[in-house]
Formats: C-alpha cells, sequence, structure tokens
C-alpha cells in the first residue's frame, strides 16, 4: 500500500494507523480503549460541544508486526515463565523491557509513524507540533478491567525521531512491574495483550491547567454529582499526586436549570508547583520539568464558575452516551483559552458495587490523632506502620503493614495490593494513590502534608475513613465495628424516618438509605469544623487588634475577596453537599445554637461573647439573630442559605428557628430573616421551629400561626421540663424523656399542630435506643422521626413494628 495511505483518513498502511475520526467504541481489540474511546466521542459528541483534541493511533497489528520481527514473543515466554519459577518480578519485568528498548521498527511501521506525523503536522498548520504520546492497551479500560495508568504516556514529544523512540518506550511499558503483576492478578495472558499508541495534539496546558473528573462521588458512589479536579500546569501533576489540586463538585440535576448554578463546593489546593514543557535544547533532555507555582497562583481557584459548569455538563453528556459512570482526563490550552477532553473510560470501582447492600464501618474509641486528610474507601484498618520514601523500598514491606509515603505511582501498585491502608503527604481524590485505594478497597488517607513526619516505622496506628470526607489516623490499635446492611429488608413506613446530619462531608455516604430527607442538619457543626471563625469576627476584621488570633484567621481568608466571603461560600457549600444528598427530599437546617461559651471557642470571639453563668439557658438561638451585637453575623447565614436555595437552586432546604421562647420573638426572628431576603412562602420557603422550650408547648397555636412546622427537641424539652440539667451526672436517674410530663407535652404539640395543619417531628438519640419509646411516638402521631443515619435501619424497623 502507498505511504499516502497513511493520510487517506482511513486505515493506512496496511492497517497500522488508524485517524481517531475514523474510529469507535467497537475498534477497541484494534487500538484499546483509551484511542477507540476517543474516536467514539469525536465522532458522536462534537455536536454536543466536546472538544476532543485529533491525532491517530498505531495498531495492533504493528505491535504484533514489532514483535514478530524483532523474535519478541519467545522472549516474553522465557522470562515469564521465570517469574513462575519463581523469579523476582523486578528482574523479570527489567529483562523485558530491555529487550524492547534495544529492537528497531521495522521500516514500514517507522514509516506509517513518521508520515501520519506529517500529516497531522498539515492538518495543524505546525512544524514539528508537540504530541502526546499515550500507551492504550487492547485489554484496558474495560467496564470489569482498569488500574491507573498502567503504561506510559510521554508529553511534549516533537519532531520524528522522537516521536518514534516514543512509540518504542510505549510498546516497553506494556511489561513494566505494575503491568505485569496487573495482568497476572487479572488472569491475562501476556503475549494475547497488545498495545496501541496514540498521538495527539498536545494541548498547551501548561500554560494554564489540566486535571480529572468523575462523574461519580469516588468515595461514596453517589451517582448525582461530577467531582473535578484541578491544577496549574499539565495533568500529570494531578495524576501522580504530586499536587494538591482544587476540587470541585458539580450537582448533575441542576445542570441545564435556567438561572442556577449546580457548582455546589469549592475547595481550594495548595498546587504548590506544576509541570510545564522544558526549554532545553538538550534532545537527551526530558520534555516536561517541574517547577513552584506562584503565591497568586496557590491562592486562585484554578477554574471559573464558568468553566467548571461547562466541564461538569460535558461529564454529564459522556456519561449518557455510555451509559455508565465515567473517569476522564481534561486540559484547557492557554494559547487558545478553550477546554478539552483529553481521555474518557469507564469508572471501575463504585460503578460496579451493590446498591442493595452497604457496609457501615463506626469506631468504638479514639486515641491521640496523629495527622489527617482525605478519606478514601470509607472504611477501618488497623496495622503498624511501614513507612518507605521511594518504590525502590517496596522489597522491605510486610504484608498487612500501613503503608506511609509521599505518593505513589502505577510503580507501588504491587505493594499497594498488600497494604491494610495507606497513608500519603500528597494527593488529591483523583490521584493515583486514591484512585487505586479505592478499586483495591484499602482504607487509605491522602494528602496528609506532614505524614511521613510524624510516623514512624513500628507505630501501631487505626486509620479510619468512616468519619465523612477527612480521614484521621489515630495512634493505637483502636476498636470499630463493621456491619452490612441489607437495604432490601428495609419495610415501607406511613411515619416518616429521617437522618440527622452534621458533617458535610458525611452526607453523601448514606445516599443509598432509603431515608425521607434530613430531619436536622446542624449549622453550628459547618461554623466550627469548617469554617473554624466567630462571624463577626469577620464582619469586623479590620477591629480585631493584631496578634496571633487575626493572623491565623487571615491565613484562613487568604484568596476571598473579603472576609465575610469566606464564611458565606463554606457555609453554603456544606449546606448544599447535605441537600444535594437527599434531593429532593426535605433537609431541615437549623441555624446557629452555639452558647456563648461555645461562641467564644471560635477563632476571634472570646470579644464578643460576653460571660455568663448558665450559657444553656443565655444568650443563644433566636436571641441572637436580632440583636444589634449579632444581626451582623446573623446576617452571614442568611445570605448562605439564600445562595443555597435562590442560586443553586436547593428549595428543598427548610429553615429552622432554634430555641425561641415567645411568639413576640419569633415575630422579630421572621422579620429579620426577611430583611435579609428569607420571607417565609416566597420561593417555597418554610420554616420551622424547635419545639425544647414549655412554652413552645403552652403557646403551640401561637407558634403554629407563625411557623410551617416544629421539631422537638427531647434534651432541651426534658431538661426545662423537669428542671434538671442534661450534662448532670448526679441527676442521671432523673433525666427520662419518658417522663409523663414529658410525654404528655409531645402529645399536647402533635395535636395542636395537626389542628393548624402542621407537621411535627422529632430529632434526638432516644428512638435509637429504646424501641418503646418510638412506639409511644407513632401512637401520638408523630409525623417524623430523624435518628443518626448508623442507626436508621433498627428504627425503621421499629416505626414498622409500631405501625403494624
Amino acid at each position: 500500500m502507498a505511504d499516502d495511505d497513511t493520510t487517506s483518513g482511513g486505515s493506512g498502511s496496511d492497517g497500522l494507523i488508524r485517524w481517531f475520526e475514523d474510529l469507535d467504541s467497537g475498534d477497541t481489540p484494534q487500538v484499546g480503549g483509551k484511542n477507540s474511546s476517543l474516536g467514539e466521542m469525536i465522532q458522536n459528541l462534537a455536536a454536543e460541544g466536546i472538544r476532543v483534541p485529533g491525532g491517530f493511533a498505531t495498531t495492533a497489528a504493528m505491535y504484533r508486526g514489532f514483535v514478530a520481527e524483532n523474535d519478541l514473543d519467545s522472549c516474553i515466554a522465557q522470562h515469564i515463565e521465570k517469574l513462575h519459577d519463581g523469579a523476582e518480578l523486578a528482574s523479570v519485568g527489567s529483562a523485558i523491557r530491555e529487550e524492547f528498548l534495544r529492537s528497531e521498527f521495522p521500516e514500514r511501521a517507522a514509516t506509517a509513524i513518521t508520515d501520519a506525523y506529517h500529516e497531522l503536522a498539515t492538518r495543524l498548520e505546525l512544524d514539528d507540533p508537540s504530541v502526546a504520546v499515550r500507551s492504550s492497551a487492547t485489554a484496558e479500560d474495560l467496564p470489569e478491567a482498569s488500574f491507573a495508568g498502567q503504561q506510559e504516556s510521554f508529553l511534549n514529544i516533537a519532531g520524528d525521531g522522537p516521536l518514534v523512540d516514543a512509540c518504542r518506550r510505549c510498546y516497553a511499558s506494556l511489561f513494566t512491574d505494575r503491568a505485569i503483576n496487573y495482568r497476572e492478578e487479572k488472569g491475562f495472558d501476556h503475549r494475547e495483550v497488545a498495545l496501541s499508541v496514540g498521538v495527539q495534539q498536545m494541548v498547551r496546558s501548561d500554560l494554564a491547567s489540566a486535571g480529572v473528573m468523575f462523574t461519580i462521588d469516588t468515595d461514596s458512589g453517589f451517582p448525582d454529582t461530577v467531582l473535578i479536579d484541578a491544577s496549574w500546569g499539565l495533568g500529570e501533576s494531578v495524576v501522580s499526586g504530586q499536587v494538591d489540586p482544587d476540587e470541585y463538585l458539580v450537582f448533575k440535576p441542576m445542570l441545564g436549570d435556567e438561572g442556577v448554578n449546580p457548582v455546589i463546593s469549592k475547595k481550594r489546593g495548595g498546587k504548590e508547583s506544576k509541570i510545564v514543557y522544558s526549554d532545553s535544547n538538550d534532545p537527551d533532555a526530558d520534555p516536561t520539568i517541574t517547577q513552584e507555582t506562584s503565591d497568586q497562583e496557590q491562592e486562585q481557584y484554578v477554574l471559573t464558575d464558568e468553566e467548571i459548569r461547562r466541564l461538569g455538563g460535558w461529564g454529564a453528556v459522556i456519561e449518557e452516551h455510555y451509559g455508565t459512570a465515567m473517569d476522564i482526563e481534561w486540559a484547557k490550552d492557554g494559547e487558545l483559552d478553550e477546554l478539552f477532553i483529553v481521555q474518557a473510560r469507564p469508572e471501575t470501582v463504585q460503578a460496579h458495587k451493590s446498591t442493595t447492600t452497604l457496609t457501615s464501618y463506626s469506631l468504638n474509641e479514639r486515641g491521640e490523632q496523629l495527622t489527617s486528610g482525605l478519606a478514601i474507601a470509607d472504611a477501618i484498618a488497623t496495622g503498624t506502620v511501614c513507612r518507605l520514601m521511594s518504590a525502590a523500598e517496596i522489597d522491605q514491606f510486610q504484608d498487612g503493614a500501613v503503608l506511609v509515603t509521599h505518593a505513589t505511582d502505577p510503580d507501588w501498585e504491587p505493594v499497594m495490593q498488600r497494604a491494610a491502608a495507606i497513608v500519603t503527604d500528597q494527593g488529591g481524590r483523583t490521584s493515583h494513590a486514591a484512585i487505586v485505594s479505592r478499586e483495591l478497597g484499602v482504607a487509605a488517607v491522602i494528602g496528609c502534608g506532614n505524614a511521613t513526619e510524624v510516623l514512624s516505622d513500628g507505630d501501631e496506628v487505626t486509620v479510619s475513613c468512616a468519619e465523612g470526607n477527612e480521614g484521621h489516623v489515630y495512634a493505637g490499635i483502636l476498636d470499630y465495628d463493621e456491619r452490612e446492611i441489607d437495604l432490601g429488608e428495609i419495610a415501607d413506613t406511613d411515619t416518616d424516618v429521617m437522618v440527622n446530619v452534621a458533617n458535610p462531608g458525611a452526607a453523601f455516604r448514606w445516599w443509598r438509605l432509603p431515608t425521607d430527607g434530613v430531619g436536622l442538619a446542624r449549622m453550628e457543626f459547618i461554623i466550627n469544623n469548617h469554617i473554624q471563625v466567630h462571624p463577626m469576627a469577620l464582619v469586623r476584621f479590620d477591629e480585631l487588634d493584631d496578634g496571633d488570633e487575626k493572623q491565623r484567621i487571615a491565613e484562613l481568608v487568604r484568596g476571598y475577596a473579603n472576609p465575610t466571603e469566606f464564611f458565606v461560600e463554606r457555609l453554603a457549600y456544606g449546606i448544599a453537599r447535605i441537600a444535594a444528598a437527599s434531593w429532593p427530599d426535605p433537609v431541615v437546617v437549623r441555624l446557629s445554637d452555639f452558647k456563648t461559651n461555645e461562641y467564644a471557642g471560635l477563632l476571634g470571639g472570646a470579644r464578643f461573647e460576653p460571660s455568663e453563668q448558665n450559657p444553656m439557658l443565655g444568650w443563644r438561638g433566636a436571641s441572637r439573630y436580632y440583636h444589634e451585637d449579632y444581626r451582623e453575623g446573623f446576617e452571614l447565614e442568611c445570605a448562605a442559605l439564600r445562595r443555597v436555595r435562590d442560586e443553586m437552586g436547593f428549595t428543598n432546604v427548610i429553615v429552622m428557628v432554634p430555641f425561641c421562647r415567645t411568639p413576640q420573638e419569633a415575630d422579630r426572628v421572621l422579620e429579620t430573616m426577611a430583611d435579609n431576603g428569607l420571607l417565609r412562602g416566597v420561593n417555597g420557603l418554610e420554616i420551622y421551629v424547635m419545639a425544647e422550650i414549655p412554652s413552645n408547648i403552652v403557646l403551640a397555636e401561637d407558634f403554629a400561626a407563625r411557623f410551617d412546622g416544629f421539631s422537638i427537641g427531647s434534651n432541651d424539652l426534658t431538661q426545662l421540663t423537669l428542671g434538671v440539667d442534661r450534662d448532670s451526672q448526679m441527676l442521671a436517674q432523673l433525666f427520662d424523656e419518658r417522663n409523663p410530663a414529658v410525654i404528655r407535652s409531645i402529645t399536647r404539640l402533635i395535636e395542636a399542630a395537626h389542628a393548624r395543619g402542621r407537621k411535627v417531628g422529632f430529632c434526638g438519640q432516644r428512638p435509637s435506643d429504646d424501641p418503646d419509646f418510638v412506639g409511644l411516638l407513632v401512637s401520638a402521631g408523630i409525623d417524623s422521626i430523624s435518628v443518626s443515619p448508623d442507626t436508621f435501619l433498627q428504627v425503621k424497623e421499629h416505626v414498622a413494628s409500631a405501625e403494624s
């Protein structure tokens, strides 16, 4: 066949070259999963506005010709046999790769590659354009088999000679140690797998940014979000875990809704370095280098909201086209100022987990917290630390130890499979360590920053990834429970059974539970754990005395337009995660209910809080919201709620007022909320009140005239009805929610509320511990019971039993 056949748009040089635009998913046997997927998107998704850089692929036929011409088949067989006879994986892999690297391309194959490269240059109107040279094995990226980065890719390759050499190195990478080990584990015949090389126009993300996105929550399997990781420079820094990237969440059900911003979370990463093109003229030099980022780059978000929305929309379109959750790499060209999709493959962990069972882990005790990072795999593990500083040391690893290292790449995979847990200094949710840990089902805490400094060889530790988005490493071997929940056994009930959620990071963890929504989301948890600063210290930041606290606050708000935006954004994103996890079911968000001593414990809080003899009965709840000393702080709470409901579109959020003592106080709070854009009834806004003070019961009709519903706070109601300090050990035997006075108050409230068409819920621990108490609530006509997620199943059973 003539050389010009390589540029004809079909199968060139007797089937050795295929252009991406002529490929689709059916071509995986010829060009592997990555390359066939690129062609599939170019053919079918360009009309949706999705940009994929053009290029071509070498075929499996070219690889097999290379192997035959250099008699590599017998070489592979001989060395793999040594592996089965007990030889070291490293020596077997090295020997095979050396044979590949000293082999030459048949002239016809080398000519096919360079001719296609010249055609690509003509199409791009460039001389010697830079290209990405990516490996695409014919057995990879299948829904049932995919590890991260099994073979090599080479970036910023230009010129005939470097391109042919990069293709040869891709072939050799089919026999890296991790690739050999992977195929052994998966049962693939090494000689049956072939390799295609994708040669793709290089997106100049070295001048902008790149990253990874998943069309499913990678830790919980929650299907309604797109997770996007982003950093400056080439995407390899994100995939390899060299940087802590920005992390964005897009809520898929809101995509395309007019006037709604579906970006429900943004977290700024450290982004301390980036990978860019090398400007060296040395042909033997690495074509890319790593350099430090500027302070400005570290402080700002990589992507705008518009770019996040566009990528999220593309992710949803790609997922819909393929009919499964997807793992996608994207890049932004700094010269063209345009986004591109450079790879897409099926997500292979969460998309194939059972939706009928749920494994729940919970710690039974706490130890000293040694370090924290991103929680991966929703599990708990214990073991002895084995700290390794490079993959060259993996022969020192003991099975069942806790692997501690800076970051992992594919060379670490053989040892990662033997670890009880994995802890790294660097990396984000889409880094190599995170992806592989999920596939292995191994608990991992990623991006701690200081793990290799604070954890030493031989330390006994507990690695907990069962406490939300943040994972923790505790000193010692701690006791924990592991429980399998069969979701098919959960009965239907007329009484709504909801969950209490405090930590936004844990909200997605329970999405499979058939709850009726969230009965209590505590705003103060988000403030305490995700904001940490007293709102008035942000409102009056310039008035703070210079000192350690002001410096710490300044560090937290670095990169924000102003200190108050830090509060509003963090609080809004926290509420939005909880609302998204239950959409479209109701989510009751309680306004802040710190006591003055708790507020004083926040950064900058001491100067804004009075000293009270009895904070439990002091300046808390509703009394703060209209008071001149906190009103400006409350405005920030309202701004966050308005952003969640009106801008993000989560109209399932119900706002609840705590510790409201009188109907007159209720009027003042409602007026203040209306002044801040939260007017009852507008945009479907419902406002509930906590029923936790005897006056809420005695004047139930008056409160029902002002609010849309009630939620019984049994701890405070019992405390104030019986006059018993709920925290007093000496009086513990008198504190009883089943006391007739408390039960009659609950019954009286339900009757009065129902007479006015108002719902009444119950949120508290007692139903989790006492089936008879559940029976009392159901008999009284309670509309909903809200409990902690880990007790949902048993309470649901108790409710079903009481109703029957």
